[in-house]
């Protein structure tokens, strides 16, 4: 029967995996190469006014997604609970902002 017994010093010891800094550097670059293009839509001014901001808009979604996935760790596991508290909040600011809206226009 003892010989069936296991400690815990004999396990293997479970590490957690080193993403290393190559994700971090593509993700850095990428919010750069954002930001730039940010700026030059900008103050390049040939683009359309509503195209200019539908396209700061989709850049800034991209870049928030980016900070929080790779800089925040939010992709890990074990931060369901601060997703679910800023989804949350994304719903609350988002209804505040159409009944304001529908609150001026009618």
């Amino acid at each position: 029967m003892a010989a069936n017994h296991t400690t815990h010093s004999e396990e293997p010891a479970k590490r957690h995996k080193h993403e290393g800094p190559r994700k971090h550097i593509v993700a850095y670059l990428f919010s750069v190469l954002l930001t730039l293009v940010a700026f030059a839509t900008v103050i390049g001014g040939e683009i359309n006014t509503s195209f200019t901001y539908i396209l700061l808009l989709v850049m800034a979604v991209l870049q928030v997604i980016i900070q929080m996935g790779f800089w925040m760790h939010m992709k890990d596991r074990g931060h369901l609970f601060p997703i679910v508290g800023i989804l949350s909040g994304v719903f609350v600011v988002f209804t505040i902002v159409i009944m304001a809206e529908y609150w001026t226009w009618w």
